[in-house]
């Protein structure tokens, strides 16, 4: 059965809008009509069947005719705060984190980050890395998208005070492992931060200590930025989450 991503506020009672992206690929990709029964995430964790019931030129409508919660979602909400990296590498983490189950991505500037986003360009950034969001969450399953937050500084990130729940870092200066240092499930909530090509400086990770960070290494080798994520997401998910029968 085909699958199509709406928002939450375009499901009401029993009818199901279509956006006109989801709507164009209904009826010129996969060339569906009225009648037709499709699958639709509704962007907060539920799975909705539903007949198409009228085709428009500015969107779809359909029917609920079953609902159940999607099985896809970790019992850990993960949050990624990753430094930005140049060119294209920000949307290949996005697309891995969002498969591997992360709820919300915080793009931060750092330090020794060599990308600096114009205020007047961020808005067009995460707008195009919303939709790839969306497409991974398609692609693998999710009934919801995660969050890709306005790109931000350290410093105010932090400033905020969260909540982060459990909050860790991966940073090649740290002389330990990560893994001895996590404390034992459950935990229902974790943000893991990861720095830009550059790595974070030793300052910033000083400040993330003194918010309650643990921060740790990986191995004894040195990884992408573009690598260090996914993976560290990874090792979240397999302790606490749903990855390999982790959760507790």
């Amino acid at each position: 059965m085909s699958r199509f991503h709406v928002r939450p506020e375009a499901v009401s009672g029993t009818r199901v809008a279509f956006d006109a992206q989801e709507s164009r690929h209904l009826t010129r990709v996969l060339r569906l009509g009225v009648g037709a029964v499709v699958e639709a995430l509704d962007g907060a964790g539920g799975v909705l069947t539903v007949r198409i019931e009228r085709v428009g030129p500015r969107g779809a409508e359909g029917t609920v005719l079953a609902r159940e919660e999607a099985a896809s979602e970790s019992p850990c909400r993960l949050v990624l705060a990753q430094g930005i990296p140049k060119g294209e590498k920000m949307e290949g983490i996005i697309r891995m984190a969002t498969e591997l189950g992360v709820a919300r991505i915080v793009p931060l500037a750092t330090a020794r980050a060599v990308v600096r986003m114009e205020p007047r360009r961020a808005a067009a950034r995460v707008a195009r890395w919303q939709r790839v969001a969306k497409e991974a969450a398609k692609q693998s399953g999710r009934g919801v998208i995660p969050e890709i937050a306005q790109p931000m500084s350290l410093g105010p990130w932090l400033a905020q005070g969260g909540p982060f729940g459990l909050l860790v870092c991966l940073w090649e200066g740290a002389t330990e492992p990560l893994q001895p240092l996590l404390p034992p499930p459950p935990c229902p909530h974790a943000t893991l931060v990861v720095g830009p090509e550059g790595g974070l400086g030793d300052d910033e990770a000083d400040a993330l200590r003194q918010a309650g960070a643990i921060c740790g290494r990986l191995g004894p080798r040195i990884l992408r930025t573009e690598t260090a994520g996914p993976v560290g997401l990874a090792l979240l998910q397999s302790r606490y989450g749903d990855l390999a029968g982790g959760a507790a």
